[in-house]
């Protein structure tokens, strides 16, 4: 039987009134004890605790801090508890990390899930409550990049305003540069909102001029979208609009159903 990793956990909480000192775990941070490096951070993908306990939370900017935080894990000393400390400072105290606690793992993405079951998640099998519309097509396309080890690789929650013009309120869900391009992926849902469709193709060209101006790298934009047999008969012809208007504008358009092979390129590209 292979032995098992002695490994450390801690938990990172949302204290909206830290005078209350109520809280939700919205994350685990784990590694193998003894080593200073390869530490990996999850966030919830359910955020209706965090919702629940503070209606006003920024979830955008929550969910914007699990990737900052394994960065600066990576590049800090051994104790992670200064940089989550500093974040908190960042944000009123609402973010805290717990003391280290032990345990023995088959390896580090199996002991991430039952940490992420017992502590963070505990209800969500219970959840009879389905995602839909573009929600769903994040949550999936999130899925197929952590399942290919490269999600704490991309950037995420892009500012389009970095290459278009200040006020820009557009944010490209994800993207990685691999040498000379650069890969941004949006979820867009033509079930729900064509709207979105044709803001991503009014955007794009002035992101393309952007992204070669800024960061001398040509852009491919890619957005993912439902698969059409899930779309209503009612709804065909307006997914066809959607796509055929997306795809004059020089995006490529993909389905859900082509996650897992975007997933591998990326792993390949981004050598994992």
């Amino acid at each position: 039987m292979r032995d098992r990793l002695a490994c450390e956990f801690f938990l990172i909480r949302y204290v909206p009134d830290p005078v209350r000192n109520e809280f939700v775990n919205i994350g685990v941070l784990l590694r193998e004890a003894g080593h200073d490096d390869g530490a990996v951070v999850r966030f919830t993908r359910d955020w209706s605790r965090v919702r629940c306990m503070d209606p006003d939370a920024d979830i955008a900017l929550l969910e914007s801090l699990e990737g900052e935080i394994a960065e600066r894990v990576q590049r800090s000393s051994v104790d992670p508890k200064p940089v989550l400390q500093m974040l908190g400072d960042s944000l009123s105290n609402s973010l805290q990390i717990t003391d280290a606690r032990g345990s023995l793992a088959e390896s580090l993405p199996a002991e991430m899930e039952q940490l992420m079951r017992m502590y963070v998640e505990p209800m969500r099998e219970k959840t009879t409550r389905k995602r839909s519309g573009r929600a769903a097509i994040v949550a999936m396309m999130r899925g197929e990049f952590e399942r290919a080890g490269v999600w704490q690789l991309m950037r995420k929650r892009i500012d389009a305003a970095m290459y278009t013009r200040l006020g820009d309120p557009l944010k490209i869900d994800c993207g990685y540069r691999p040498n000379g391009v650069i890969r941004m992926f949006q979820a867009v849902s033509l079930e729900g909102d064509l709207e979105a469709a044709k803001v991503l193709a009014f955007s794009s060209d002035a992101l393309r001029a952007g992204v070669e101006r800024v960061e001398k790298a040509t852009l491919e934009l890619t957005a993912i979208v439902e698969s059409l047999r899930s779309i209503e008969d009612e709804g065909v012809e307006r997914y066809r609009f959607g796509v055929e208007t997306m795809e004059q504008s020089a995006i490529r358009v993909l389905t859900v159903s082509d996650l897992g092979r975007v997933a591998e390129t990326a792993k390949r590209e981004l050598r994992v």
